[in-house]
């Protein structure tokens, strides 16, 4: 008999999605533990700070159906770290559910079955992380895939702004700019966009707003 794949889970939860052209929708979330990355401004630590707990995938399969054909977001930390997260994410959609993988984009993305929808950030600079582009990854995304820059500065604008150009971004995926909120006042952010008459869309993290206590299991 074959094994049920083990996944390290750092939370599981049910809220509103607050993030992506989902946002507002109910979602079910399964955070996986661990990240090669170390974003300044990361707000999830305790994904690579504590230790997962051991989850048999049928079990996470369990939980998501408690909610048929609702949305399941898999995030992380970097979920692709996790060879198992495979098959979760090809049992998800067996049973129906639209799947959202939020990914740093420093793995590739090849294997991720086709019909996920893939969150890809491009680090900036001021993540201290924006040499770790997979850069393949940037020919795999579609117009369904989303492509998020999370901009600090008016140096990480210009940075994305760059990239955007460089690479023909806004034909290959929906593009999102997100700012740090204890870095850049969201509504500065607002005024690059319009001044340039970027194409791009300011997205606000709802859950934030909604839950502004709250840290986890949001």
């Amino acid at each position: 008999m074959a094994t049920d794949p083990l996944l390290h889970i750092s939370e599981t939860f049910y809220s509103i999605q607050g993030e992506s052209r989902f946002a507002g929708y109910p979602c079910f979330f399964i955070r996986l533990a661990g990240c090669n990355l170390r974003c300044s401004y990361c707000d999830a630590r305790y994904t690579y700070e504590e230790p997962g707990r051991p989850m048999a995938m049928a079990a996470l399969l369990a939980e998501a159906a408690r909610y048929p054909g609702g949305l399941v977001e898999i995030t992380g930390g970097e979920p692709l770290l996790q060879d198992n997260v495979h098959p979760l994410m090809e049992g998800l959609l067996a049973a129906g559910h639209p799947v959202l993988l939020e990914t740093n984009g420093s793995i590739d993305l090849a294997r991720v079955p086709a019909g996920v929808i893939r969150i890809m950030d491009i680090k900036c600079p001021d993540s201290g992380m924006h040499d770790h582009l997979h850069p393949e990854n940037l020919e795999l995304l579609t117009p369904r895939d989303e492509i998020k820059f999370v901009i600090g500065s008016r140096r990480d604008y210009e940075w994305a702004k760059g990239m955007i150009e460089r690479h023909a971004l806004t034909a290959k995926a929906r593009l999102v700019f997100s700012p740090v909120i204890s870095r850049l006042v969201p509504a500065t952010l607002a005024g690059m966009i319009l001044a340039d008459r970027l194409q791009v869309r300011l997205q606000l993290q709802l859950h934030t707003i909604l839950w502004p206590e709250r840290s986890r299991g949001v």
